[in-house]
C-alpha cells in the first residue's frame, strides 16, 4: 500500500496518491461507452448544411468552422446594471463571446484519428482566435477547451472545442500566472522549464516526445490518465510558436490521443484545456503555455468522480500511481487500432 502526498507547482496544492485503492471493490455506477456516430447526422446541429439551434444554418464547410455559440455563456449584451445583493456579497456583468469551433466535416471523426496536418490547421485556428478575440479591449482572457465523449458529459458528438473570451480571468490561469511570476521572480528560472527538466531527468512518466514538444502524464497528476502536453520553449501563448513548433506540438498531441484509444480500444473521453496567458494586460511573466488533458476514466468502465476530497475538502485524491498510468500509455501502439484493422 502507498500514501504519498505530491506538490503540485503549477496550482501550489498538494495530490493525494493512494494507488493501492484501484483495486478496491466496486459496486457503484459504471460507464458504458456511447455507440460509434455516422459520419453525417441530419439532427446534428454542428454538421455542413444543418440548422442549428438559433435558427441559422451552417455552410457547407469542408475544413474548420467556427462560429458563435447560440447558447452564450458570456455576451456582449450582458446587462451593464445588477441589482447590487446585500451585505457582503457581490456581483458584476459576464461580457464576452462564447465560440464553437468544428474541427471536421465528419460527425464522427475524433481528432485522435486526424491526421497531424489536420490537427495543425486546428493549431492554427486556436491561435488565429486567441490573436483576434485577445485584442478586444473588453476581453481579459481567452480559455480554449475541449470535452471530449459522453463520460465528461458532452452534449454534441461532433468533433469541436469552444472558446470563451470573457472579462475576466478564469481562477486556474489567475494563480498560474502569479505562481509562474513569483518563481521567476525568485530562482531566475521558468516554472515550465523546470517542470519539464525534472519529468525529463526521471524518465518514466513520458509519454511522447517530437523535438520541440514533449507529453508526459505529470509527478503530481491529479487523475490517473492525466497527460500535459508542453512546448520546450516558453511561450505566453499558442499564438507565438513558431510553424515549425507547431508541427511537433501536434505530432505530440496526435500521439497521445491515440494512445489513449489504443489503451482499452475505444474512444477516449476527457478535457481538454489550452493554458494561454491572459491578453488584457498584467505581468504574466514566466507564464508557459502547454496543454493540459483530464482524462475522467481509471478503468475502462470506471469514472474518477470527483467526491468529498475534491468537492468539499479542496485536494485531489489520485488513486493510481502515475509512473504505472503513463508506463501503459507508452505500451499503447501509436497506430489507430481503427487504422489498424484497416490495413489488415
Amino acid at each position: 500500500m502507498t500514501w504519498e502526498e505530491r506538490w503540485h507547482p503549477l496550482r501550489e496544492e498538494w495530490v493525494i496518491v493512494s494507488a493501492h485503492r484501484m483495486t478496491r471493490p466496486w459496486a457503484g455506477a459504471v460507464h458504458a461507452p456511447g455507440k460509434t456516430p455516422p459520419p453525417y447526422d441530419p439532427a446534428c446541429h454542428f454538421c455542413p448544411g444543418n440548422a442549428r439551434i438559433g435558427g441559422e444554418r451552417n455552410p457547407a464547410y469542408t475544413g474548420i468552422f467556427a462560429f458563435d455559440n447560440d447558447h452564450p455563456c458570456v455576451g456582449d449584451e450582458a446587462p451593464r446594471e445588477l441589482e447590487r445583493p446585500p451585505g457582503i456579497l457581490r456581483n458584476r456583468p459576464a461580457e464576452g463571446v462564447a465560440r464553437v469551433v468544428c474541427y471536421h466535416p465528419r460527425h464522427d471523426l475524433t481528432m485522435a484519428e486526424m491526421t497531424a496536418a489536420e490537427i495543425r490547421g486546428v493549431l492554427d485556428e486556436w491561435a488565429r482566435q486567441y490573436e483576434e478575440l485577445g485584442a478586444r479591449p473588453e476581453v481579459a482572457h481567452v480559455l480554449v477547451f475541449e470535452n471530449k465523449g459522453e463520460a465528461v458529459g458532452v452534449s454534441n458528438p461532433h468533433p469541436h472545442c469552444q472558446i470563451y473570451a470573457t472579462n475576466f480571468v478564469f481562477k486556474t490561469i489567475a494563480e498560474e500566472s502569479r505562481i509562474s511570476r513569483a518563481h521567476l521572480a525568485a530562482t531566475g528560472r521558468v516554472l515550465g522549464q523546470d517542470v519539464i527538466a525534472a519529468e525529463e531527468a526521471d524518465g518514466r512518466r513520458i509519454v511522447a516526445d517530437r523535438g520541440s514538444a514533449v507529453a508526459f502524464v505529470p509527478h503530481f497528476a491529479r487523475l490517473p490518465y492525466e497527460v500535459f502536453v508542453m512546448p520546450r520553449a516558453t511561450h505566453p501563448s499558442l499564438a507565438s510558436l513558431s510553424a515549425g513548433e507547431r508541427d511537433d506540438l501536434a505530432a505530440v498531441m496526435r500521439e497521445v490521443l491515440v494512445r489513449y484509444d489504443n489503451l482499452w480500444r475505444m474512444s477516449f473521453p476527457y478535457v481538454l484545456t489550452l493554458h494561454q496567458a491572459p491578453t488584457g494586460g498584467g505581468d504574466h511573466a514566466g507564464f508557459h503555455f502547454h496543454l493540459e488533458y483530464h482524462a475522467m476514466l481509471r478503468q475502462p468502465t470506471l469514472l474518477k468522480f470527483l467526491a468529498g476530497p475534491e468537492l468539499g475538502g479542496g485536494s485531489f485524491l489520485n488513486d493510481a500511481s502515475p509512473e504505472e498510468k503513463a508506463a501503459e500509455l507508452r505500451a499503447a501502439e501509436t497506430i489507430h487500432y481503427k487504422h489498424a484493422e484497416t490495413a489488415r
